[in-house]
């Protein structure tokens, strides 16, 4: 018997809070994370160039229907991430054949629709590239000692006690400077989204 486990990240319980209260803080969050990550991935695509314009009528119309199908969003069937890409990929063909004319030869390529490599995955690459950059700004803005603390933990993949052991630092300093950095961490990422 397979159990089905609910996806339990921020943007899918937004999701679910969107579908089921209409929450139109929970719907802002979600603007505000998946808005820049669909005109990404349209401002990248070198075959396919759009103006600002339209991409932001297409944003519009992504997410006006996350908003109109979020009561039908199963965070046991796909995550919200994969979810608003599928939203995504279909109005991103809509809109290329209601604008055929910015395609040779009436042809859609189906390179222009959708890029299905798991490499390009546009959510991820971009995702990818903002988590990146948010630690970078994150690590830099804690202290020396506890961002040093951190790099060995994570970067070098050290143990405290091989990191106590190599600075010199009781046990309990490094776990303290840890446990600190990463909630410093956290509630920067949290800031950020």
């Amino acid at each position: 018997m397979k159990i089905e486990q609910t996806r339990d990240d921020d943007w899918s319980n937004l999701l679910v809070l969107v579908g089921n209260k209409r929450d139109r803080q929970a719907f802002e969050r979600l603007f505000h994370h998946f808005a820049p990550l669909i005109k990404g991935f349209h401002h990248s695509r070198s075959n396919q160039v759009m103006s600002h314009e339209a991409a932001d009528e297409l944003v519009q119309e992504v997410m006006f229907r996350v908003w109109r199908k979020a009561p039908s969003f199963d965070p046991r069937k796909a995550s919200a991430n994969t979810w608003v890409y599928t939203i995504m990929r279909n109005c991103r063909i809509d809109f290329i054949r209601r604008n055929s004319r910015h395609v040779t030869d009436g042809e859609i390529e189906v390179d222009d629709i959708w890029d299905e490599s798991p490499d390009s995955q546009p959510f991820a690459v971009l995702q990818k590239s903002r988590n990146e950059r948010d630690i970078a700004e994150g690590l830099s803005s804690l202290p020396a000692e506890q961002g040093h603390v951190i790099e060995k933990a994570y970067i070098e993949g050290k143990s405290h006690s091989e990191i106590a052991e190599e600075l010199g630092l009781p046990l309990g300093t490094v776990k303290s400077r840890v446990r600190l950095a990463l909630k410093k961490l956290h509630s920067a990422m949290k800031r950020a989204e």
